[in-house]
């Protein structure tokens, strides 16, 4: 079996930072990656997305963790096709991605930025999470493939947004094209009432690595605010639902990373800590599922009701990032 490896989207969410998650004496940078870094081996560095990661933090962030542990680093939104704020352009580019002029310099800086994590042997994987307007389609497929020809070397990983890339009647086209260029294909866990709720499916296209990310299931996905969308908190029974799922993804693959983006306030933490504890056999609520008093079901269930989100959890936009 591949080894699991549980963390979150984010160890430097200012709700994250405000919810004494971490004790008095790991408050500053540093001390907050070490005292991550010693309960979980993995990170998203979703920080990338917002403004091009920097070789300087990059190295700052491998030489402050224990050899083994990884990042995973969300690709800046340029690259997947997001609108993207002129001033986090490099050099007062312009924020105009069909200049190929304007993507080679930012595909330099990227790459650039996180070459100490590749060199050390931290870089996980680089996300690319398309936007939901990236449908599946030739063009898509040529974007694909310009990407992979980018990243030549690179662990990699691609969620889509459309559901559309996972419904029946392109699931075998999407699981294809991501093998052809050896992506990782991410599962997602997320309300399933909506029309853009992408379906549970746990697709695996690369033998090295599967990725899986719980966004959590608050119903205002498709309509609230940035908060709103995130604000949720995981239970036990919900967790356990995917036990069957991420071990038979662990059989499968060399490695798995499973990592909760429901960033509001310790939520994320929260959640990876009972899943841990879920996967090792230390929770209760795994002995209840082993003895069959929660039986999985095929599928993760419905979100759950609105009154079981924490009304009093205070969410996060993600940060610029932090040496």
């Amino acid at each position: 079996m591949g080894e699991i490896l549980v963390g979150t989207c984010s160890w430097t969410d200012r709700a994250l930072v405000g919810s004494g998650w971490y004790p008095a004496g790991s408050r500053d940078a540093e001390g907050r990656l070490r005292y991550y870094a010693d309960r979980f081996p993995v990170v998203e560095v979703d920080s990338a997305y917002y403004a091009l990661p920097s070789a300087r933090n990059s190295q700052l962030w491998a030489d402050r963790t224990p050899e083994g542990f990884v990042f995973d680093v969300k690709a800046f939104s340029l690259l997947t096709g997001h609108p993207t704020r002129a001033s986090v352009m490099p050099d007062g580019l312009p924020a105009d991605p069909r200049d190929p002029k304007v993507l080679d310099a930012v595909w330099a800086r990227f790459t650039e930025g996180i070459e100490p994590l590749r060199a050390a042997g931290r870089l996980g994987a680089v996300l690319f999470q398309f936007p939901p307007w990236f449908r599946p389609g030739r063009r898509a497929g040529r974007f694909l493939r310009e990407c992979a020809e980018r990243t030549a070397g690179w662990p990699l990983s691609v969620e889509f947004r459309h559901p559309a890339w996972w419904r029946e009647e392109w699931a075998d086209a999407t699981r294809a094209l991501l093998a052809r260029y050896g992506m990782a294909a991410v599962a997602v866990d997320m309300t399933q009432t909506l029309p853009s709720s992408i379906p549970p499916v746990t697709p695996v296209t690369s033998p090295d690595l599967s990725v899986v990310r719980f966004h959590g299931r608050s119903p205002a996905w498709g309509s609230g605010s940035k908060e709103d969308r995130f604000r949720y908190d995981y239970g036990e029974a919900e967790l356990a639902e995917w036990l069957p799922r991420l071990r038979g993804l662990a059989e499968r693959v060399g490695r798995l990373h499973v990592l909760f983006n429901n960033c509001c306030g310790a939520a994320a933490v929260r959640a990876a800590e009972r899943m841990r504890g879920l996967l090792d056999g230390t929770d209760r609520a795994h002995a209840r599922v082993r003895d069959g008093a929660n039986a999985a079901t095929s599928a993760p269930a419905p979100a759950a009701p609105a009154d079981t989100h924490r009304a009093g959890a205070q969410p996060s936009r993600k940060d610029a990032g932090e040496p």
